[in-house]
């Protein structure tokens, strides 16, 4: 029960916050009502007082010391050695794959039919009583 409530509330909040509300929305454009007039049982809603506003914090200014001047790195042009050659792989003769010996064939006996025979099935209706 209680998840057929949720299911309802479900349904009709998506009812009510998914519909279209252009065609009211243009009512309400296209009527012009005088606005409405205070309750005169209500007081005024007061206004809410002026923050005055804090100055803004300064930061001082900061002097860094100069930075030193970054060596630029040189990298000596050197002669190298020549690579040596890779040694190239031996080739082997491999020995012959041997031939897979072949399944002789045997004779299947026939399988036996299954007799037709009034057997009753627990899933089927019983036969009717003559």
């Amino acid at each position: 029960m209680a998840s057929t409530a949720r299911f309802l509330v479900l349904v009709l909040a998506c009812a009510l916050l998914g519909g279209n509300s252009c065609h009211a929305a243009r009512q309400l454009a296209d009527t012009t009502a005088a606005p409405a007039a205070a309750v005169p049982g209500l007081p005024a809603v007061p206004t809410l007082p002026t923050v005055p506003q804090r100055p803004a914090a300064t930061v001082p200014p900061v002097t860094l010391p100069p930075m030193p001047a970054v060596p630029a790195v040189t990298v000596p042009q050197a002669a190298l050695p020549p690579m040596p050659a890779v040694p190239s792989v031996p080739k082997v003769a491999l020995p012959p794959i041997p031939a897979v010996p072949s399944v002789p064939k045997v004779a299947v006996p026939p399988i036996p039919s299954i007799p037709n025979a009034n057997i009753p099935m627990p899933f089927l209706a019983p036969p009717p009583s003559a």
